[in-house]
């Protein structure tokens, strides 16, 4: 068994002019094979302590053909954490929430039409007593403790739980192969049918959601996006757990993908106590 093991080796023809530095598979066609692969590595304020940086291909979108411009290096506590399926749950159902407001309306005993003469007299009657046919107890009188319409179901998830669940989604995206990086957004034509193609080329989709660092994108991409209801573009500082999973593929342009970074890596090493303190109450 062995020894057909060792035939079996060296049988397959393995070239050395390409680094194997990559967690994803990708088109041998489409790598330069002139050993001048660019893996672009960053200097970060809060370097990873206990895992490596995740590294990933740097797309291009001025051609259908895919090519494969070099490697860019992400860090491992925004993009490679372990997925918190229960907090993305609650940050879907905090978006859902505070965006909602109930219209649905009742009419309290005041408001209902008719009901100004006591229906039968106190006494007397032998029968129950009554002030009016419009109490609750009546068939067309108002509604007891029912919904009044203009009620929000407003509320404030905090904090931490909704860095956690952008980290948790973006570390989903990126493990189910559904996150891409490109170079920039410039597209050679605003045709819808040359995005549409682009996206059938690459496997994305069917929906795609893409992130730049502004909110001015290139003319081109954006007249295409516009005839296309399951293609949107979005700044990166809008970027939230709903959009991410609305959309199936997720692109990030180089500048974007190193603002999320910058931002999350902040907020996940700040020290907060002293600006908590004066919410605190003191029981001392």
């Amino acid at each position: 068994m062995v020894t057909l093991l060792i035939n079996a080796i060296k049988r397959l023809q393995v070239s050395t002019l390409l680094p194997i530095r990559t967690y994803v598979s990708v088109n041998p066609q489409s790598i330069p094979l002139d050993n001048s692969l660019v893996v672009t590595k960053k200097e970060w304020k809060f370097p990873p302590a206990y895992t490596k940086p995740r590294e990933v291909w740097i797309e291009n979108l001025d051609t259908l053909e895919e090519k494969k411009l070099g490697l860019f290096e992400l860090h491992p506590s925004v993009y490679a954490t372990t997925p918190r399926i229960d907090i993305i749950h609650r940050n879907v159902v905090w978006q859902r929430k505070y965006r909602w407001v109930s219209w649905a309306h009742t009419k309290t005993r005041a408001e209902v039409r008719g009901g100004g003469k006591k229906p039968w007299p106190q006494k007397g009657l032998g029968r129950a007593r009554h002030g009016s046919i419009r109490s609750p107890l009546f068939r067309g009188g108002g509604v007891a403790h029912g919904p009044r319409s203009g009620k929000t179901h407003f509320f404030m998830l905090p904090f931490h739980l909704r860095i956690q669940g952008l980290t948790s989604t973006l570390s989903t995206k990126l493990a189910q192969d559904d996150l891409h990086i490109v170079k920039d957004l410039e597209l050679p034509s605003d045709e819808p049918d040359f995005l549409l193609d682009l996206i059938e080329s690459r496997n994305w989709g069917p929906s795609v959601l893409i992130v730049d660092d502004s909110d001015l994108a290139p003319r081109n991409i954006t007249a295409a996006a516009d005839a296309i209801a399951h293609v949107n573009i979005m700044p990166v500082y809008g970027l939230n757990v709903y959009s991410m999973l609305k959309h199936d593929t997720l692109i990030l342009t180089l500048s974007a993908a190193a603002k999320i970074e910058e931002r999350i890596l902040q907020h996940l090493h700040s020290i907060t106590t002293d600006k908590e303190a004066s919410f605190k109450l003191n029981q001392v």
